[in-house]
């Protein structure tokens, strides 16, 4: 994956222009994390930590172990945690947890990449955990791929073929919610 950096001073104005519906995306990237009992928390992707802080105070209390490859985007995120600067195809931190999130930072990876992701995500949840995954995907009718994205860095893939990738590394995929060429999926672990 090439190396690319956001401002974080520009960041949040920056997605707003390029999602306008960045808000309700958070939002429903929370929401998808809500019925468990969640007292551990990785989050892959903190960026300016705006998915973090939404999860968060839905499950008040649980502990945050976050990465991120920027360590300027995680002092903009001033959240409490643990907070490592570490890359996507990295090793994960080490769990287990009762839920991993991730919000516009996977589409980052090759489709292998992506594959050999959810497969470890799995292995560091808990049995009965959950993985919500937020993220641009390739969209089935071509006007519906509407956010900006950058060749060599961005690889949006098949919403169909991510969910198959999550059922191959054990995952319950359910999609909870889309809107042109973002979708966010609840995928739960077997308990």
């Amino acid at each position: 994956m090439t190396q690319f950096h956001f401002d974080p001073g520009t960041y949040l104005e920056n997605m707003h222009a390029d999602i306008p519906v960045f808000d309700e995306l958070q939002e429903e990237t929370a929401r998808a994390t809500e019925g468990r009992d969640v007292r551990d928390v990785l989050e892959l992707g903190v960026g300016t930590g705006e998915t973090s802080r939404r999860v968060l105070a839905r499950h008040r209390g649980a502990r945050l172990v976050g990465i991120d490859e920027s360590e300027a985007m995680l002092a903009a995120a001033d959240l409490e945690g643990d907070l490592r600067v570490s890359r996507l195809e990295d090793p994960l931190p080490e769990g287990p947890f009762d839920l991993v999130v991730s919000c516009l930072a996977v589409h980052h990876l090759e489709a292998g990449e992506k594959r050999d992701l959810f497969r470890r995500v799995a292995e560091v949840l808990r049995p009965g955990g959950r993985f919500v995954l937020a993220d641009v995907v390739a969209p089935e009718r071509e006007e519906d791929a509407v956010t900006p994205t950058t060749p060599g860095y961005d690889n949006p893939d098949p919403l169909a073929r991510q969910l198959e990738w999550l059922r191959a590394a054990g995952f319950e995929p359910e999609t909870t919610w889309t809107w042109k060429d973002l979708a966010v999926v609840r995928a739960d672990l077997p308990g």
